[in-house]
């Protein structure tokens, strides 16, 4: 391990120490299954000033509880004014399958890597409080703590590169470079004040593969997201009509997308994790398309409860998957999209004025493009 990029290893693993330091803390980690450790302090940094320009230019869109939050992310310290430092935890979440950069099959959901298992917030929510009562145990005195897992007001990406964990690359993902940027990330806010990390060091040079390869030139810069425009903000934080601009370039993505991450070098060979909680549930890997409409509501809801895919429900995920289908060009898909009698008992959800509405797009769209299918499917779909 090494001071600016603190990985934990297992052969650095020492037993805990009877007070807080640095070094107890990511031994303590490890042993609690984390990736990385690394320790920021809590003053102040140059780049967290930029969250309040980047809500002016607009970049948030819908989101309007980053605005609400903005000052109070220029700080942990407006968060808990005791704060000294800030313990950054990584955990590495990606699993042993293709990047959808990969899949040629365009009847093939794509889902984002990290909504295929278990909900991150709650998984990594236990582990790092379990981190944070052996601190406050081991500190031998009182110690104000509080945990965090991309649900509070922390700039989590720019505290990581602080403390170590990486650098943040130009499509704004932290990157580290053993593990590349498959990574969760959590924090602790603490009133000890811990021995702090050197900073990350930017290896992106002069490659901009990730800025290339977004589908809908959401960089203005590099470094700079306008959220309005990735087509995860489009699939997941879109709460009602998606513009009619914006779908085709949807493609087959129902949940999220990780286009950007797939073709950084520093993601080509990166380690896979056996960790049972990211590993894919059945009915979110590698689905088709055409499978996941033609299921009932309640098979949808039982297969992304307890998920990140929560954040969608029912509904949006049945106008995203509407969307995929009517970009594909496969009778398969057409065929899915055909009325059926005695559906609506079964998926009610489909004639939500949302979803209904995206359907109707997509069945005119496949009419339009799906020259070589069968006209009795054809017709259904103009009905």
């Amino acid at each position: 391990m090494t001071d600016a990029h603190p990985r934990l290893r297992d052969t650095e693993v020492e037993r805990p120490l009877a007070t807080l330091t640095s070094v107890s803390v990511k031994a303590r980690a490890r042993e609690l299954g984390f990736d990385l450790c690394g320790i920021a302090s809590a003053g102040d940094h140059a780049r967290l000033s930029f969250f309040r320009d980047w809500i002016d230019r607009g970049y948030a869109g819908e989101m309007a509880y980053l605005a609400r939050t903005a000052d109070r992310r220029a700080d942990v310290r407006a968060v808990m004014p005791s704060a000294r430092s800030v313990v950054v935890l990584g955990t590495l979440y990606n699993t042993d399958r293709p990047y959808s950069t990969e899949v040629a099959d365009h009847g093939e959901a794509l889902i984002s890597r990290y909504a295929w298992g278990d909900d991150y917030h709650d998984v990594l929510g236990a582990r790092t409080d379990a981190l944070r009562q052996w601190m406050a145990s081991a500190h031998g005195a009182e110690l104000d703590t509080r945990v965090y897992v991309d649900t509070g007001p922390v700039q989590e990406r720019l505290y990581a590169e602080q403390a170590g964990l990486g650098w943040i690359g130009k499509n704004t993902c932290l990157i580290h470079p053993e593990l590349g940027s498959w990574l969760f990330l959590s924090e602790i806010l603490c009133s000890a004040d811990l021995m702090p990390d050197e900073s990350g060091v930017d290896h992106c040079g002069t490659c901009t593969l990730c800025l290339d390869a977004c589908p809908t030139a959401a960089f203005p810069e590099p470094g700079v997201l306008d959220a309005t425009k990735c087509l995860s903000y489009i699939t997941i934080e879109t709460k009602d009509i998606i513009p009619e601009s914006d779908r085709a370039a949807l493609g087959s993505h129902i949940y999220g997308c990780d286009i950007c991450q797939e073709v950084c070098p520093f993601n080509h060979g990166a380690p896979v994790t056996d960790d049972a909680a990211w590993q894919p549930r059945a009915a979110l890997d590698r689905p088709r398309l055409a499978e996941l409409w033609t299921r009932p509501d309640a098979e949808l809801r039982d297969a992304i409860r307890h998920g990140p895919m929560m954040r969608v429900r029912v509904k949006r995920l049945r106008r995203n998957v509407a969307v995929a289908l009517g970009n594909s060009d496969s009778v398969e898909a057409a065929s899915a999209l055909r009325p059926t009698p005695g559906g609506q008992d079964r998926a009610a959800s489909i004639e939500e004025p949302v979803v209904a509405e995206h359907v109707a797009w997509a069945r005119a769209r496949l009419a339009a493009r799906c020259g070589g299918a069968p006209p009795g499917i054809v017709r259904d779909l103009l009905l």
